[in-house]
């Protein structure tokens, strides 16, 4: 497979059904006349980060991982979402802002040419870390251990949150891309 083919999908996928999830978290909130920022604070633990953090770390690293492939500087725009990640909990931001986040991320990975990033699979790649620490990799190689495994903890997070909170969210709502492979005529109750 390459490389392209792989990173595009494996962030979209995740990130379209956060996209689901938040939509959903509003109708609940809406129906128990609630604002659904009120959401946003939530944790799984108390060191662990917010929904807030969550829904943005998400964004940031589908959004990083476009520029690292592409051997650019992550620009200070994409930057400040991991900062506006990392202060999740004191400033949580708005649902509405949460929801343009994700829309955004989307449109920049859907907007990724085709091969963009094949010819770069077996290329260095130096991924340093706020904290000083520096991981060398190859394109391939930050792709599968790094850009997929990350997007998909803080959204595996998200899904997390909003099921503790009693979201209306299940398996169906976690892989809703699987339904362009249903066999016809296997879905259950079809005629």
């Amino acid at each position: 497979m390459h490389l392209t083919a792989l990173l595009v999908p494996s962030l979209v996928n995740p990130l379209a059904a956060l996209a689901g999830w938040l939509d959903k978290g509003e109708a609940f909130a809406a129906a128990r006349g609630e604002s659904p920022d009120a959401l946003l604070a939530l944790r799984l633990a108390p060191d662990m980060w917010p929904l807030a953090s969550q829904v943005r770390l998400a964004a940031f690293q589908s959004q990083e991982s476009l520029h690292r492939l592409r051997g650019e500087p992550v620009p200070a725009a994409v930057d400040a979402i991991r900062q506006a990640g990392r202060d999740g909990g004191e400033r949580p931001g708005t649902w509405a802002e949460a929801r343009a986040l994700v829309a955004e991320t989307l449109a920049l990975l859907r907007a990724v040419g085709p091969a963009e990033f094949d010819a770069g699979a077996d290329a260095p790649l130096a991924h340093p870390l706020p904290m000083g620490m520096v991981f060398d990799m190859t394109g391939d190689s930050f792709v599968r251990d790094w850009a997929i495994p990350q997007v998909g903890f803080h959204v595996a997070m998200a899904y997390a949150l909003l099921r503790q909170a009693g979201v209306p969210i299940g398996k169906i709502d976690y892989v809703p891309h699987m339904f362009a492979y249903v066999r016809p005529g296997t879905m259950p109750g079809a005629a």
